[in-house]
């Protein structure tokens, strides 16, 4: 077992406070701190001892990872580990399905356009599911609200320029109504758009002033001012009309599947996903946008709730998600109660809070280890009267 040393992301939207308070560092940082990544991506593999873990599971991809997972994942650690520390919103994006980003780097590939040109959309082949756990209040915009809600929102704003497209809205639960109202708006020509956006602020501001709509619809009113204020003209601000606002608090998470469209608002959380960093934009952002590969991969299905079921165990709680190249449980030690790491596959065990000693090996807050498949079984214990919160990510 090692620490692995994270490789930091200063996106322009990360926080300067939130990492380096979770680290026990002196805060506000000189640059923003966005992401944390604990992985073998090639785009920003964490490193041990200097060394890419990349590089040391290619060196021996049985040993790393175990037969199992070395011959379902060709010989590829499968998941990625992250701390996200948002503290404006990120862009409005989704992921590819296993073909769709198959399809798109090969493409890419031919059409000769390096990896690391901002044009690019596909970095690598693979999906990218993602499980967002919070480690405080944390926002988020994710999938497409029920129409029968959107029809809600629409009336409760009375703005006029609205009614053309709330005519768009199915009555029912139609995938291909919600299609042709979310592209007929993130395809808005210039002055239709900024039009269409200063009326829904102004009917927007009245609603959050008023105050006597449901929670929900002022809620989301609000974000709607907050996106336009940030990105001003930006059509992705019209993403809060169409998409499910979640908070979640400590402790509770969210799940996204390929094409489900989303942008994380504020808040700190562990995110665990498949090891991957395709993203396709189409607003909120200075990055590459491209609107028609964004609609090609979109899942237009409309999503109840984008949270993620958590499962008790003995050893602490296990989250219940529909993909088989990742598992994430979470796990809170005290006293000399233990935590034993016993898996055929590699892991990543993340520290949250307190310390966590295995011998003479600690965790602190922050602070990540990798478990080759042949080092296991790890124990892990509270150290000190604090108790240790820790998030295990298996293949």
């Amino acid at each position: 077992m090692e620490h692995l040393d994270g490789a930091l992301r200063p996106y322009p939207w990360g926080s300067r406070t939130l990492l380096a308070q979770l680290r026990g560092e002196p805060a506000p940082t000189a640059q923003p701190e966005a992401e944390l990544w604990f992985g073998a991506h090639p785009g920003s593999p964490s490193r041990i001892n200097g060394t890419g873990l990349d590089e040391i599971i290619a060196a021996d991809p049985v040993g790393a990872l175990g037969e199992r997972v070395a011959a379902q994942h060709d010989g590829e650690l499968p998941f990625l580990v992250k701390l996200l520390a948002a503290d404006a919103p990120l862009s409005i994006q989704a992921h590819p399905s296993r073909e769709q980003a198959e399809d798109g780097f090969a493409r890419e590939n031919a059409e000769g356009i390096p990896l690391q040109d901002p044009r690019r959309n596909y970095k690598d082949p693979n999906p990218k599911p993602e499980l967002i756990v919070a480690l405080t209040t944390f926002r988020a915009l994710a999938g497409f609200r029920p129409p029968a809600k959107t029809a809600e929102l629409f009336q409760a704003l009375r703005a006029p320029e609205l009614d053309r497209y709330a005519s768009l809205l199915p009555a029912g639960e139609s995938d291909d109504a919600l299609r042709a109202l979310f592209t007929t708006l993130i395809s808005l020509p210039q002055q239709a758009r900024s039009s269409l956006l200063d009326a829904v602020s102004d009917a927007a501001a009245a609603v959050v002033e008023a105050g006597d709509a449901e929670e929900w619809i002022v809620d989301t009113a609000s974000v709607f001012l907050e996106l336009s204020r940030r990105y001003p003209g930006d059509v992705g601000a019209f993403a809060a009309l169409l998409l499910n606002l979640v908070t979640l608090e400590p402790g509770e998470a969210a799940f996204l599947g390929a094409g489900q469209l989303h942008a994380y608002l504020s808040g700190l959380g562990v995110e665990v996903m498949w090891n991957s960093d395709n993203v396709l934009r189409g607003g909120l952002t200075t990055k590459h946008v491209d609107v028609g590969e964004l609609v090609r991969v979109l899942d237009f299905a409309p999503l109840d709730s984008p949270r993620a079921r958590r499962v008790d165990t003995a050893e602490g709680s296990v989250f219940d998600l529909p993909v088989d190249s990742f598992s994430v449980s979470g796990h809170t030690l005290s006293g000399e109660t233990p935590l034993t790491v016993d898996t055929d596959g590699p892991a990543i065990v993340l520290c949250t809070a307190g310390e966590a000693v295995s011998g003479d090996f600690v965790l602190r807050p922050a602070q990540a280890a990798w478990i080759a498949a042949n080092e296991a079984p790890v124990t892990f214990t509270a150290a000190g009267e604090q108790a240790a919160e820790l998030f295990v990510a298996t293949a």
